[in-house]
């Protein structure tokens, strides 16, 4: 019986990482099948989730929600994969909207996807949910210092070509400089400036990558450096715009750490289904430069059952 409960009690204790081992739980329910003693034996040994009470072992309530979340996750993986991607784009940007997510899922849609994927999604929020992603974003962000950064960008079709005017990267390089310097320490004031929304909401990609290298030219300081003490919507903007293979396996990193909140392991789900198939091999390399680590070993090691083996199989490393 000890090394059963020992096994069981490895199983849900698993849930500080990722996903349940569903395995060894269905496996219990056939073994100890009349048996309650041992699922009494179980609970005397996870008091961090059972506590004693009068005559009972009751669960902890934070222990039942823990529980719950964990076992949705394998299902929520598997619910974003089947989607079209405007359609889970639409419906990934409606939670951050309407249930006080964070920013980035919008960040992320509108940054990292292509024109075209961009409007496709709008298009699809509109047919699901009857208004403009503009016009949510707008009202739901209204008391917010990012909320014209928001809407810009999610309202922006952006050249795509290669074409870039240099002097004008650099004029904007010198622009963005100044309003870091006027903004000061001020919380909210930078990513409200008008000039740095103007940039960040209109520019292509490739004129934004040269404004930035113009920017750690003119300042000595990459703009990441400068964002960092100010304003985490807007740093996400520019990772996202001008680095998001560096922002997507810091986002992954921030998901398997040990004590990740609900909101990072979401995002390692949702990085997880939404790169697999555009960058997931340069995300990979990536996350192995900034933190001397395989992120398949770190998934491995941090997730569990169905989970981990969906995450190690969109992550390009089943097999391997």
């Amino acid at each position: 019986m000890g090394d059963e409960v020992q096994q069981l009690t490895r199983a849900f204790s698993g849930m500080g990482g990722l996903g349940v081992d569903e395995s060894t739980m269905v496996s219990a329910l056939a073994q100890w099948r009349k048996q309650p003693e041992k699922r009494s034996g179980f609970r005397k040994a996870f008091p961090d989730f059972f506590k004693s009470h009068s005559e009972i072992d009751r669960s902890r309530e934070e222990f039942m929600l823990h529980l719950v979340a964990e076992f949705a996750r394998f299902k929520n993986l598997m619910v974003l994969w089947a989607m079209h991607p405007w359609e889970r784009d639409a419906r990934l940007a409606h939670h951050m909207v309407h249930q006080a997510h964070p920013a980035a899922i919008v960040v992320e849609v509108a940054c990292t996807r292509s024109a075209d994927e961009l409007l496709g999604a709008r298009r699809a929020y509109q047919a699901l949910f009857h208004h403009s992603l503009e016009e949510d974003v707008a009202y739901r962000a209204k008391d917010k210092p990012y909320c014209n950064l928001l809407v810009g960008l999610v309202s922006a079709y952006r050249y795509e070509g290669p074409r870039v005017n240099e002097d004008v990267a650099r004029a904007e390089a010198k622009a963005l400089g100044a309003a870091v310097k006027r903004a000061g320490g001020v919380a909210g004031k930078l990513v409200a400036d008008d000039e740095v929304v103007r940039i960040l909401t209109t520019r292509s990609k490739a004129h934004l990558v040269e404004t930035f290298k113009y920017y750690k030219e003119i300042h000595g300081r990459r703009i990441e450096e400068d964002l960092a003490r100010k304003d985490d919507t807007l740093l996400e903007a520019v990772l996202c715009l001008a680095a998001p293979v560096k922002y997507f396996s810091q986002v992954m990193e921030a998901g398997l750490r040990d004590g990740a909140d609900n909101h990072a392991k979401d995002a390692l789900t949702r990085v997880a289904v939404t790169r697999s198939d555009a960058d997931m091999d340069d995300i990979r390399a990536a996350y192995q430069d900034q933190f001397g680590a395989k992120l398949e070993d770190v998934v491995a090691a941090k997730a569990h059952g169905h989970y981990r083996d969906a995450l190690l199989s969109l992550v390009g490393a089943a097999g391997k």
